[in-house]
């Protein structure tokens, strides 16, 4: 099996940025579109997957010598089934008001193409702290998304954050509908996009600079 020559805190910092679910692989857009309009709806969400995807990572890794290749998909599906079932019973439980707005979405998270690749092409190839920190990295990320998307959307489209009023005037009522989720997305993924060819770009003059000198 191959293993990973990164060290955990790479690994962490790829899955919340180089390999951001949202802002990078463009995978799992839907909760991205569709539970962003509130910043307490975003975080929920963050949380939920932070867990989902950090506790498959660590089963998967746990059992990968025990999985027969020809069942792993199964198995996997399973295994993001039975963590996805534990997160929406707790939240059915002890966030009732949240869970009625974005329940849906939390049982979604069984289907969440992020969630599974992480477990097919690092969890069982990969030792249990390696996948724990890659779990959580791209958990992280994922919640980070959610919680810019949803700062910008709520305020925006509310003049509010966590329900509270922030600004008065008049909301840009466009920003909590899904076109506004999607204008939100495509925005915060150009910027990003912009930043990494404003670094890259420095990166390479920096590196220029030091062959001439030499």
């Amino acid at each position: 099996m191959a293993h990973t020559h990164k060290s955990n805190w790479e690994l962490i910092k790829n899955g919340m940025f180089s390999e951001n679910t949202i802002f990078r692989m463009a995978i799992s857009l839907c909760p991205s579109i569709a539970v962003t309009n509130s910043l307490k709806n975003g975080f929920y969400m963050g949380v939920s997957v932070i867990f989902v995807q950090t506790m498959v990572n660590l089963t998967v890794s746990l059992i990968r010598n025990f999985i027969n290749p020809k069942i792993r998909i199964p198995i996997f599906m399973m295994v993001i089934a039975g963590y996805v079932s534990i997160i929406d019973m707790s939240m059915a439980a002890w966030a009732r008001p949240v869970y009625k707005q974005i329940g849906l979405y939390i049982q979604l998270i069984v289907a969440f193409a992020s969630i599974f690749a992480r477990a097919e092409v690092f969890a069982v190839k990969n030792r249990i702290v390696p996948s724990v920190c890659d779990g959580l990295g791209m958990g992280i990320g994922f919640f980070l998304a959610m919680i810019v998307i949803s700062f910008f959307r709520e305020l925006l489209g509310k003049g509010a954050l966590w329900g509270f009023p922030i600004v008065s005037g008049n909301p840009l009522l466009i920003m909590i509908l899904p076109a506004g989720g999607f204008f939100a997305v495509g925005l915060l993924m150009g910027f990003f996009n912009w930043m990494d060819a404003k670094l890259a770009s420095r990166k390479g003059e920096s590196a220029s600079a030091e062959k001439q000198a030499a």
